[in-house]
């Protein structure tokens, strides 16, 4: 299944499918929604990383985890979200924070979602139309129908260990524990594998070709099941979308590093 929209297609849907605006900045949390009220896709929501599509943060569990099931429902209902609704989700970070909106919602038993190719940027350099405005309050009927065996959590990637194969998301000097910007502890899950999330993409957002994807991943092992992580559970999304769009399957660990590093000493 193709689960990208290219912006000439989004232009004919205006209107027909719900948007989200999912913009985010790790280093300035307001950024997101401040770019949102500057200037988005008309008739789009907007999803806040940190309020919408992460849970209460706690001392385990990881900085982005995943959120309430039923309060991300109400969030999605209010949009006019059903259970038949088309869904194109966006940001402008090579798909880092579109794809976690694309993963939750499926997650949440919801297939039929988007993300835009390019993203923002490139919806513009379409010359996509931006609307400044909000859009109402709707009442959808959205039900959350979660996916079991989707995830996987530390207590049973430690009682797994020899049956998984763990791909680390984040880029290879976080990987080899030579810089750690984030967390309080720097290296990676023993055993784990690195695949940096941006390989995914090009540098103006634009998602590489199939043969591409499949490119990546031809020498990964495939005789254990696959487990991506990152540093929250965000970016792995991103490496899931291209392991999907090579026919592989995946699940994703949404504490990540974030929560392995969380029971190991400073």
């Amino acid at each position: 299944m193709n689960h990208l929209i290219t912006s000439e297609d989004l232009k004919l849907q205006l209107g027909k499918v719900v948007i989200f605006d999912c913009r985010f900045h790790l280093m300035n949390k307001t950024v997101g929604s401040e770019q949102y009220r500057a200037g988005h896709i008309p008739g789009a929501y907007y999803l806040d990383l940190e309020q919408d599509l992460s849970g209460e943060v706690s001392q385990h569990g990881g900085r982005h985890p995943l959120p309430d099931i039923e309060t991300f429902s109400k969030k999605l209902r209010a949009a006019g979200v059903n259970q038949q609704s088309t869904i194109v989700v966006y940001d402008d970070s090579r798909m880092a924070y579109a794809a976690r909106a694309w993963w939750l919602l499926r997650f949440c038993g919801h297939q039929s979602v988007f993300i835009l190719d390019g993203g923002y940027t490139g919806w513009v350099n379409a010359g996509g139309a931006i609307d400044r405005r909000e859009p109402a309050v709707k009442q959808g009927n959205f039900k959350a129908n979660v996916q079991q065996g989707w995830t996987l959590d530390r207590d049973a990637i430690c009682a797994q260990a020899e049956q998984l194969t763990l791909i680390d998301s984040r880029e290879s000097k976080r990987y080899r524990g030579e810089e750690e910007p984030i967390d309080p502890v720097a290296g990676h899950i023993p055993g784990a594998l690195n695949f940096f999330w941006q390989d995914a993409t090009d540098e103006k957002g634009f998602f590489k070709s199939k043969s591409e994807q499949q490119q990546r991943w031809i020498d990964l092992p495939r005789d254990k099941k696959i487990v991506v992580y990152c540093g929250s559970g965000v970016t792995a999304c991103v490496n899931l979308l291209s392991l999907e769009a090579s026919g592989i399957n995946a699940v994703l660990y949404p504490g990540s590093w974030s929560d392995w590093c969380s029971y190991r000493p400073k």
